[in-house]
C-alpha cells in the first residue's frame, strides 16, 4: 500500500531525526528539479479549489481552518514557501504572519500572548513564518529563559495546540531542516549578489556557530511537542525545488482530507433565474 507523504515526513515517537545527512534526501519523489516544478503546477488547481471550497463552506456555518507552520534555521526558505505555495492560495482565503523578534510590549506578556490572535478564522488557511516555538529554541540555546520556563513552555504549546484543533483548526508543523554545508553555501550567495545583499544579516553568522545547540534544541521541541492532533513533519530542504511540491503536497493531503464541500443553498434557484431574467 502506497504510503502517503504526511505518512512518509510525519515525526513518530520513536523517530526524530535530524541528522544533516538527511537533509538532501527526497523521500517520496522519484525524479529531480524539472519533474518537481511539473509536479508542483499540477497541485495548483486541487489545491486552490480545495481552498476555495474550505472558504465558502465557512460562509454558511462552518468552523474548519488550517494553520500551516514554517520552522527552520535561517536559509531554509520558510519564505521561499509562503511565495511558492502560499502563491498557489486565493489571498483572500489565507493570512501570513511573519514573527520577528518579539517588541518590548510582548515580552511584558506570556509568550503566546502575540500569537494568539494570528490564529487563523474559519475558512482561512493561515501561515506562519516562524511561530511560537522561537521561544523554545532560540530561548533555549541563547538562555533567554530559565529551565524551568521553557519546560513549562512545552506543556503551554501543546495546550495551545490542542486548543486549536479543538476549535476545528488542523495544524499542519514543518520543519524545514537544511544541513550546515547547505546553509553555508545560501549564506555565501547572499554576500556574492548584491542583489541579495539586503537579505544578509550578520547575526545569522553569530546563529551558525551554535549549530549543534540549534539541532539539540529543535529534536527536544520534536520530541516533547509532537502530538497525534498536532504532529511534526521534517521536510528535508536543501533541494528547493523538493521542499516546495513537499510542503504544497502536505497541504494538499490535509485539505484533501477536511474534503469540503459546496454550502447548500436555501434559495429557490428556479424562482432566482425567474427573477434574473426579468430584471
Amino acid at each position: 500500500m502506497t504510503r502517503t507523504l504526511s505518512e512518509t515526513l510525519r515525526v513518530g515517537p520513536e523517530r526524530v531525526t535530524i541528522r544533516d545527512d538527511d537533509s538532501g534526501a527526497t523521500p517520496g519523489f522519484e525524479g529531480g528539479k524539472k519533474a518537481a516544478a511539473s509536479a508542483l503546477a499540477k497541485l495548483a488547481k486541487p489545491v486552490s479549489d480545495l481552498q476555495e471550497r474550505l472558504y465558502a463552506e465557512s460562509r454558511v456555518d462552518g468552523r474548519r481552518s488550517i494553520l500551516l507552520l514554517l520552522q527552520g534555521m535561517d536559509t531554509s526558505g520558510k519564505g521561499g514557501v509562503v511565495r511558492h505555495c502560499g502563491g498557489l492560495l486565493d489571498p483572500q482565503g489565507v493570512r501570513v504572519t511573519a514573527f520577528k523578534a518579539p517588541t518590548e510590549e510582548e515580552r511584558r506578556h506570556d509568550f503566546l500572548w502575540r500569537v494568539e490572535p494570528h490564529s487563523p478564522e474559519a475558512g482561512m488557511i493561515a501561515i506562519f513564518d516562524r511561530s511560537h516555538y522561537e521561544d523554545v529554541l532560540i530561548a533555549r540555546v541563547r538562555r533567554l529563559a530559565d529551565e524551568s520556563e521553557i519546560d513549562r513552555r512545552y506543556g503551554a504549546i501543546n495546550d495551545f495546540e490542542r486548543r486549536l484543533t479543538d476549535a476545528g483548526t488542523t495544524v499542519v508543523k514543518c520543519f524545514l531542516h537544511i544541513s550546515y554545508a547547505k546553509q553555508g553555501e545560501r549564506l555565501r550567495k547572499r554576500l556574492d549578489n548584491p542583489a541579495k545583499h539586503w537579505k544578509f544579516n550578520p547575526g545569522d553568522v553569530d546563529e551558525r556557530r551554535l549549530w549543534p545547540d540549534y539541532h539539540d534544541s529543535y529534536k527536544i521541541a520534536l520530541e516533547r511537542c509532537t502530538t497525534s492532533y498536532a504532529p511534526w513533519f521534517v521536510v528535508p530542504s536543501d533541494h528547493k525545488w523538493y521542499r516546495n511540491w513537499a510542503i504544497t503536497t502536505l497541504l494538499h493531503e490535509h485539505l484533501a482530507a477536511l474534503d469540503p464541500q459546496w454550502p447548500k443553498t436555501s434559495l429557490d434557484i428556479d424562482e432566482q433565474k425567474a427573477r434574473l431574467a426579468q430584471s
